[in-house]
């Protein structure tokens, strides 16, 4: 596993599927609201799960908001 995943790092992982800068969101806005499509999604997926956190798809989906997915990833590592 690599370093934890810090709340930064989840931040600039979602800015950048967005092609947004990483404070131009907040941390409780939905991400789908924001222009997060299914695939960028599962990319966000598989890149946290390659870094060894255990991020389902559809766990992410369940709530995607940056916060939400701070407090599964954590919880799941």
């Amino acid at each position: 596993m690599t370093a934890p995943l810090s709340l930064e790092r989840l931040r600039s992982d979602v800015a950048e599927v967005l092609a947004e800068e990483p404070g131009s969101f907040a941390d409780d806005d939905n991400l789908i609201d924001l222009g997060l499509d299914s695939i960028r999604l599962m990319s966000l997926a598989t890149r946290w799960r390659e870094a060894g956190f255990e991020a389902g798809y559809l766990d992410l989906a369940q709530d995607p908001t940056v916060a939400a997915w701070f407090h599964l990833l954590e919880g799941k590592r």
